[in-house]
């Protein structure tokens, strides 16, 4: 039966309603003409390709702050004169702002304007940052609040970037420009080792190392300011007319728990980032202490120390995640419309292939650098097959509306269960066996080599449950995408009666 005006649908149980225009209270995934929809129908084609080359850009320095630390953490531990697990602490208080705050701005980023929340928590950043780089001996605790607060302003942005792309391209297009935006995760990685190695060898002085991104943060926000538009919500799914909603933050919670490949892919990458977190914190330390027990080069006594396994590092990290990046990108559009299902074996495969190679490369590192670095190279490609796909699939199975608070409850379990607590638990473990013999640095190697087998266990699971995302995923994208276009989920529709209150009722 069709309507009069707009299609308005709710979902109320296993239910969906379809409406008339007359209906006093719009209704979940209704298509009207919100207050954002009066902007331009679709903004233009090179407008929002600038958009994309900004929001990139935001992302590289994000995640260059990010593993900064990681790229000095020999210096930061002989200038505090802290153990392991203390200087995984940096990490996780970092994560942590993350976990408190990212589900207060995926419910504003489905509901304010989203350019302006961005701007803000990027300003928080900025100024955290940088207070950061000015502590002293005796103010370690100073350092770990700010690391606390700078994850204010990422979780801003993290949580509702990407959806600004997903309102800005749909199909084959978005697939490329959430991979163009994923693909600098790994480089802003690795440049992040590198640039703070580079800054705290040539300064003399590992806080200059924190120094740099807020420089370059100020021209990301100017950028933001007057090149990214706040497109309406669902744009690119609905030809720019946008979607509007009212439900609460409890019906969307839900929604999002209901949604079964949501819930999976979650758990995926909420190991995926277990694994990643604990190697990036560790890894330049764990192949620093390999050499120094295979008397390559002598302990570090006082600062500076040889930091060049951050360097190598760090250039490992870029290659490979361009690598994975782009290879993982081009498997999916290759093969999607052959097999439905296909971006989360991609990413499964990804996880199961990576768990042996760093496996071999944890017991390498004790004989054999070179042969190290060869396994983490492949273990790493592997890994970063999967930045781009996660990201698309979240996209595409949850509707416009939601998908803010869908990636701040992603964002929120991947950091609470993943890398908030594996560089301090990687560490304490570390702490923990080597107080069995803490006189040699052979054993503060062992005890960290040890420890990092957690690593390759915690990928086979993740693995597993991208293998469980795939049963599902097809059903849950169709449904998502007849959501967007005010239609009722194709696989819910049996039958159609009409209502004593004029509404067609779909069951």
């Amino acid at each position: 039966m069709e309507s009069n005006g707009p299609v308005m649908l709710q979902q109320d149980g296993g239910t969906a309603h379809l409406s008339n225009s007359h209906s006093p209270t719009p209704r979940y995934g209704s298509i009207v003409n919100s207050h954002s929809s009066l902007l331009p129908a679709t903004v233009s084609p090179v407008r929002s390709y600038i958009a994309v080359a900004v929001l990139c850009y935001v992302n590289l320095l994000n995640y260059m702050d990010r593993y900064t630390i990681a790229g000095v953490l020999l210096n930061i531990q002989k200038f505090f004169d802290i153990n392991d697990s203390t200087s995984g602490l940096l990490q996780t208080v970092f994560i942590c702002s993350f976990i408190f705050l990212a589900p207060l701005f995926g419910y504003l980023g489905d509901r304010y304007n989203r350019k302006v929340i961005m701007i803000v928590g990027l300003c928080v950043w900025l100024v955290t940052t940088l207070s950061s780089s000015f502590v002293s001996e005796s103010y370690f605790w100073f350092l770990v609040l700010m690391r606390a607060l700078v994850g204010t302003g990422e979780a801003s942005y993290s949580t509702i970037a990407p959806t600004i792309i997903g309102d800005l391209f749909t199909g084959g297009q978005r697939t490329i420009m959430i991979a163009a935006f994923y693909i600098f995760i790994p480089v802003g990685s690795g440049l992040g080792y590198i640039t703070g190695s580079s800054i705290a060898t040539l300064t003399g002085d590992w806080r200059w190392a924190l120094r740099v991104n807020p420089i370059l943060g100020v021209v990301g926000v100017v950028l933001l300011i007057f090149l990214c538009p706040n497109p309406p919500r669902g744009a690119a799914e609905t030809n720019g007319e946008g979607i509007i909603e009212q439900s609460s933050y409890l019906e969307d919670i839900k929604y999002l728990l209901k949604n079964k490949s949501f819930v999976w892919s979650t758990m995926g990458v909420t190991a995926m980032a277990f694994l990643t977190g604990a190697l990036a914190f560790w890894t330049p330390t764990f192949l620093s202490r390999a050499q120094v027990t295979q008397g390559i080069r002598p302990p570090c006594t006082q600062e500076p120390c040889d930091i060049s396994d951050s360097y190598i590092f760090g250039g490992v990290t870029v290659v490979t995640g361009i690598l994975g990046v782009c290879l993982g990108t081009t498997l999916s559009r290759c093969l999607r419309d052959k097999v439905p299902n296909v971006d989360p074996v991609i990413c499964a495969v990804g996880m199961l292939g990576s768990a042996p190679c760093f496996f071999f490369a944890i017991f390498l590192a004790s004989i054999n650098i070179p042969g190290t670095y060869v396994f983490v190279f492949i273990g790493e490609t592997l890994l970063s097959l999967n930045w781009p796909i996660l990201a698309d699939i979240l996209l595409y199975v949850v509707v416009p509306t939601r998908r803010a608070t869908a990636e701040a409850l992603q964002i929120m379990v991947l950091h609470l269960l993943g890398d908030a607590g594996s560089p301090y638990l990687i560490g304490m473990i570390s702490d923990a066996i080597s107080t069995y013999n803490p006189e040699t640095y052979e054993w503060k190697f062992r005890s960290l080599q040890y420890s990092f087998l957690l690593c390759p266990f915690v990928g086979v699971l993740g693995g597993l449950f991208f293998l469980m995302t795939s049963l599902y995923i097809t059903q849950d994208r169709k449904a998502a995408d007849s959501l967007a276009k005010g239609h009722p989920p194709p696989q819910r529709v049996e039958s159609t009666m009409e209502s004593n209150t004029g509404e067609a009722v779909v069951t």
